[in-house]
């Protein structure tokens, strides 16, 4: 027998490994001990695995819901098209185009409920008009629609994310064992999220809705300050009133309704820091005819420089349709407010005095500062506490008198700060931008944003500073505040605007309302820190 070289036997033996196949390798080596197993294929760390098994849940799920995951339900005479959408803040979002959204803080959870008015049916519109006395049932048939919309859109929704997870794990795993993996992950995610929604569901958050859109809409759509907290009794009959402000909207004549105001509350529209931009006077006329507001606040920096060939920009005040009340920022000379004083229709408040108009009783200071230059002057703090200090004296002689003021007026925030105590609420600006808050001794301080969007100091950064005013509803009884509503539109042109609903913590469904006879906190108060420069 002849014998084999040593270099053929390695040749045969490497030929031999290559032609067989994997499995039969494995069995072969896995069998002597001798011998180190062959590992073929890189498995993917767990971690890595889990992760992409989450992304195509996520993605499936998304994509199943903008598939199928939506229902038309008819809510009272108006069709509607109920979605949920993936949100990293949750909530609920009604859109009403054109006239824009409501966006409600109903609920914290990962997806969010978007509800679009599509259209206004027509036959059951026209068996509103011919039967008003369906108008009394509306708000049941309303909540019923809207369960039962809800229901639907549940269903729908987990056999929506379900379907897309399941369908996406078998395209992209092609293991039928993995994509029912995919499909029960998600359903777990939607149950979980779900869960959350419930357990921090909001009924109240109709009270304090956020409107986007067309600027003249915003009353109707968010609805009376009054009304909303004394006929609050569930969460359906709220929604009920909301929907019939949207078909108010889109009757048969296509003509926006007119705002019709509580009589037993006083409108109070604040606005500050205007700084020359003639575009203010027009959206200040819009929001008082809108709104119908009673008196108009200025707290201040109307001008820029404050020199008299100035004086013509303030010409458009006596036809603004509501009274003004003003006083002097750091902006505005001692020319401007001769000049403001000559003015019909024009009430000027310096050194603490007080006067009665449209019911309310307001005492104001001028800032001591005039700083159109923008600097600052050594000392600027101590003046504003001076100035501050003696607008508390004239409050405490007022109430004296036995004639309390209902609201001070200061241009500065930090001179706003020492009548804390003497006043229910005072009002300021300068800071260009808003804030509210209860201070230590419980007075509430109201700061404006800029009104004219800062002037031609709007393009100083990244982006245009934005339009500012806010809407003050005062009871006309106890003159306490009840809501308010703050306005921000977008500015140099960009046609944006945001309407937002906020309500005093005493003035919220089943709170205790405040003693009248001295200031008491009526709401949370935010943080905001004391104004030193001059903007």
């Amino acid at each position: 027998m002849a014998r084999v070289p040593a270099a053929a036997l390695t040749v045969r033996s490497i030929l031999n490994v290559l032609c067989k196949p994997p499995r039969a390798l494995a069995r072969q080596y896995g069998r002597r001990r001798s011998h180190p197993s062959v590992e073929l294929v890189h498995q993917p760390h767990p971690w890595t695995r889990a992760l992409g098994l989450v992304a195509v849940v996520l993605m499936g799920a998304w994509l199943g819901l903008l598939i199928v995951g939506n229902v038309r339900v008819p809510v009272g005479p108006m069709n509607t098209t109920m979605t949920l959408r993936p949100s990293l803040t949750g909530g609920t979002k009604i859109n009403v185009s054109p006239l824009g959204a409501l966006q409600l803080d109903s609920h914290q959870a990962p997806v969010r409920l978007d509800v679009n008015v599509d259209q206004l049916d027509p036959e059951r519109s026209q068996a509103l008009v011919d039967h008003p006395e369906r108008l009394s049932g509306l708000q049941d048939e309303v909540a019923t629609d809207v369960e039962h919309g809800t229901l639907d859109l549940a269903l729908r929704s987990c056999v929506a994310v379900v379907s897309g997870a399941t369908a996406l794990g078998l395209a992209v795993y092609r293991r039928p064992r993995r994509a029912l993996a995919a499909g029960g992950l998600a359903l777990t995610l939607l149950a979980a999220s779900g869960g959350t929604a419930y357990a921090t569901w909001n009924p109240e958050s109709v009270l304090e809705p956020k409107f986007s859109g067309l600027l003249s809409s915003a009353p109707s759509l968010v609805g009376n300050a009054r009304n909303i907290v004394t006929e609050f009794d569930v969460y359906q009959k709220e929604l009920a009133r909301l929907v019939t402000n949207v078909t108010k909207l889109y009757d048969v004549t296509s003509t926006l309704p007119a705002y019709q105001p509580d009589p037993t509350t006083i409108r109070v529209l604040h606005v500050s820091d205007i700084h020359l931009n003639p575009a203010s006077w027009k959206i200040i006329a819009s929001l008082v005819e809108q709104y119908k507001v009673d008196v108009i606040v200025d707290s201040g920096d109307t001008m820029d420089h404050g020199t008299a060939a100035e004086n013509g920009f303030l010409d458009p005040i006596p036809d603004l349709g509501a009274p003004y009340v003003w006083v002097r920022g750091n902006h505005d000379s001692l020319t401007t407010q001769r000049y403001m004083e000559g003015l019909k229709g024009v009430h000027v408040l310096d050194n603490g005095t007080a006067e009665t108009i449209a019911g309310l009783r307001f005492a104001g200071m001028g800032d001591p500062q005039f700083t159109p230059d923008r600097s600052t002057n050594p000392g600027a703090d101590e003046s504003q506490e001076a100035a501050g200090d003696r607008l508390a004296a004239a409050l405490r002689a007022q109430r004296a008198a036995g004639t309390p003021a209902d609201l001070a007026i200061v241009h500065e925030p930090s001179a706003a700060r020492e009548v804390d105590g003497e006043v229910p609420m005072v009002l300021s600006g300068h800071l260009h931008h808003q804030e509210m808050e209860v201070m230590e001794k419980g007075t509430r301080l109201r700061v404006e944003g800029s009104t004219g969007g800062s002037g031609l100091r709007a393009v100083e950064g990244k982006y245009p500073d934005p339009i500012e005013a806010s809407i003050l509803y005062l009871d006309r009884d106890t003159r306490r505040l009840q809501a308010w509503d703050e306005i921000r539109l977008g500015g140099l042109g960009l046609t944006t605007a945001e309407v937002s609903r906020h309500l005093p913590e005493d003035n919220q469904p089943g709170a205790t309302p405040s003693p009248t006879g001295s200031p008491s906190p009526t709401g949370s108060p935010s943080p905001t820190g004391s104004s030193s420069g001059t903007p």
